[in-house]
């Protein structure tokens, strides 16, 4: 598939005569909205996936996260791209005693199953105010009778819901307890892989050893890494709801996480983060006060068309952005995901010899995202 990327006066049908493609095709890959209309700078893509376990691309494994309420027909049209759901969440108590998502789980789980892909429960240490614990998280993996209770309301709750997997996501969790959470990990995975079942645990991005910050001070690389099945690196965040307006996923940051997450842990055994959504920062920004909203890809695009606002792409971060002025006369910065700044990530699986791709998350469809993925790799 090509990616081109509009320019003064490009029209659909003009597109998709210069590439030999029907312009149904073009608005179906990228989503267009009626009248069809584009601005500068936007990226298409271009062609049909080149699929097939024959074609001699590498095999790698797709997972995404997706809360049980997630739209029918949006899971109907990623479900055939992922290897690994991770439905979220699954909470537990200071007894180890699990706690059911408010939303039920079970279409999202037959969907899942029905469509060949494996249903992983995650397993998030979610306190009263729907936020992470890292109380919980202590009291857990430095209580044996906790972590047994756990593995025992998984070992009952898995076979009866029909889960193939456990994800373990735990953020910030303290610095003290960073070897009792490595020993959980290990607990937990001789437990599971003993029932039949595989662990992954998603790790905070972390570019050198004693990086300071309270995401990354409770986890062990190295120990987790061959504690584990394998892990999902979460190298996205950069930019975030109270940061300055910059990318999500700068290729430059993601590269240097990958680099560094492979001198610890077998790359066949590592997923990279990619992040399906962007961020709309109304100007000027103030820290403390500002606060994004999140925006999601295909939305970012109608919006810059809306404003008719020309979209750059940043070559150090490989992403792109655009600044817009709204109704009320407030300026906008908005950074998001395009099939370049995709691109641009996924060939570091490639490069780095990972096992794939876990997506945070997929509640909202960006079909480009995976065309791209499934015409650069066979998709277990």
């Amino acid at each position: 598939m090509e990616i081109y990327v509009v320019a003064a006066g490009d029209s659909v049908d003009a597109i998709a005569n210069r590439f030999g493609v029907s312009a149904s095709s073009v608005i179906y890959n990228n989503q267009l909205v009626y009248p069809y209309h584009l601005t500068v700078g936007q990226s298409l893509l271009i062609g049909t996936p080149q699929t097939g376990p024959d074609t001699g691309k590498r095999e790698i494994v797709s997972s995404g996260y997706a809360y049980p309420f997630i739209g029918s027909w949006v899971l109907g049209q990623t479900l055939p791209y992922l290897t690994e759901l991770f439905v979220f969440s699954y909470g537990f108590t200071p007894e180890g005693r699990l706690v059911s998502p408010e939303a039920d789980d079970g279409r999202a789980l037959q969907a899942a199953l029905e469509a060949g892909t494996k249903p992983y429960l995650t397993l998030t240490p979610f306190g009263a105010d729907g936020m992470f614990n890292n109380y919980l998280v202590s009291i857990l993996v430095n209580d044996p009778q906790a972590i047994a209770a756990l593995i025992d309301s998984l070992a009952s709750l898995m076979p009866q819901k029909g889960y193939e997997g456990v994800n373990i996501d735990f953020e910030y969790i303290n610095a003290e307890d960073r070897d009792a959470f490595t020993e959980f990990v290990r607990i937990m995975t001789e437990a599971m892989n003993s029932l039949g079942y595989e662990v992954s645990v998603a790790l905070a991005p972390r570019t050198f050893e004693d990086q300071p910050g309270r995401l990354t001070a409770g986890q062990d690389y190295a120990g987790i890494g061959q504690a584990a099945n394998h892990v999902l690196l979460m190298t996205y965040e950069w930019g975030y709801t109270y940061s300055e307006p910059r990318a999500v996923a700068p290729v430059n940051l993601v590269r240097r996480v990958a680099e560094y997450a492979a001198a610890f842990i077998e790359p066949g055994r590592t997923s990279l983060g990619i992040p399906n959504y962007g961020y709309d920062w109304t100007l000027p920004y103030v820290r403390g006060v500002s606060r994004a909203r999140t925006i999601g890809n295909v939305e970012a695009v109608q919006t810059a068309i809306r404003y008719q606002a020309p979209i750059r792409f940043d070559d150090t971060a490989q992403t792109p952005w655009y600044r817009y002025t709204d109704e009320m006369a407030a300026e906008h910065e908005v950074w998001f995901e395009d099939a370049r700044s995709m691109r641009a990530k996924y060939e570091l699986i490639a490069e780095y010899g990972l096992r794939g791709i876990g997506c945070w998350q997929i509640m909202q469809l960006f079909r480009v995202m995976w065309l791209l993925l499934a015409d650069m790799y066979w998709i277990l």
